[in-house]
């Protein structure tokens, strides 16, 4: 709002002129009735003082005609803070919300079998949207009393060989792997049975920070409620053996037409050599890659100590 200057003195105006009058004084009189001269300070002094009273007084008008919209912006940054508090208070109530929800679903799968997984529901849903008709996919659930003892060894020595070790995370593996790709090999794997459970039962396919900031957590969690033996019977029955197949129950009637309680170590070694890329060998039609990695890991189930090495779960 443009501020006005006040209005300036009028330099022209007079003393007001006296209404003549029949009254005839003397010269006497007249001298006796003069007024004093005006002193010249005198006269401007009212005048300098209402321009200074004006000054004073400008800014407080101006202030009230202005009030509103200064007040808006300052209402708006006093209410921030508030604001600020309120969403982080929201926030972090949500993520110990979501946490508590997690821990509470591990510790209800460490006694209950999980009747799908997370890969399962969304394999499902792919193939009601594309076509709307089944199979959805092929999974049958096998206690971990009926588990042979070749799968187990398998599962260990082709996937995770410090699994009885670790609490979910292989830092040498891990350690191992970021020192080959600095050396110019090419980038690999590092997870562990615990990840891969973690991943597989309770989380998308995918990528990104957020995806694996959740495997973290839910591998964590399942190491702290569950025993070894119910991460590997979890695991074991919720892999992926092939695009539409889950479980080395579901797998090994498939594929092998009789129950995953009768797998031999050859078998069992060509189950867990598909993993984790079911999609790129075939179990009917093992490739020379697939049929190298079973001998390797016939090898290394041997170099481990054979069935003895499973006491350490």
């Amino acid at each position: 709002m443009p501020i006005h200057d006040p209005p300036a003195a009028d330099d022209d105006r007079s003393e007001p002129v006296p209404e003549p009058s029949d009254r005839t004084d003397s010269p006497e009189s007249l001298d006796s009735h003069a007024l004093p001269e005006p002193d010249d300070a005198s006269v401007r002094e009212p005048v300098v003082e209402a321009e200074a009273g004006a000054c004073e007084e400008m800014p407080a008008a101006i202030q009230s005609s202005d009030g509103g919209a200064s007040e808006r912006p300052s209402r708006v940054l006093q209410a921030w803070p508030t604001l600020s508090v309120w969403l982080k208070r929201v926030l972090i109530g949500a993520a110990m919300l979501w946490m508590l929800g997690s821990l509470l679903l591990v510790g209800i799968f460490r006694w209950v079998d999980p009747p799908a997984s997370a890969f399962m529901l969304q394999h499902a849903y792919n193939v009601w949207r594309l076509d709307q008709t089944g199979p959805y996919y092929r999974h049958v659930w096998i206690p971990w009393e009926r588990i042979p003892a070749t799968v187990r060894l398998a599962a260990i020595a082709g996937e995770d060989q410090r699994f009885p070790d670790h609490l979910g995370f292989d830092l040498i593996e891990i350690r191992h792997a970021v020192r080959d790709y600095v050396e110019g090999g090419r980038l690999r794997g590092a997870s562990t049975i615990s990840q891969q459970t973690a991943k597989n039962l309770f989380l998308w396919p995918g990528s990104g920070w957020l995806r694996k900031l959740a495997e973290s957590w839910f591998t964590l969690a399942i190491e702290l409620l569950w025993p070894k033996e119910r991460i590997l019977e979890v695991y074991l029955n919720i892999a992926q053996f092939s695009p539409s197949t889950y479980g080395i129950e579901a797998t090994s009637r498939r594929y092998f037409g009789h129950s995953a309680s009768e797998l031999t170590a050859e078998e069992s070694a060509l189950l867990i050599g598909v993993l984790p890329a079911p999609g790129l060998y075939q179990l009917d039609r093992p490739s020379k890659r697939l049929a190298w990695k079973v001998s390797w890991i016939l090898d290394q189930s041997r170099r481990l100590g054979g069935e003895r090495y499973l006491n350490r779960l």
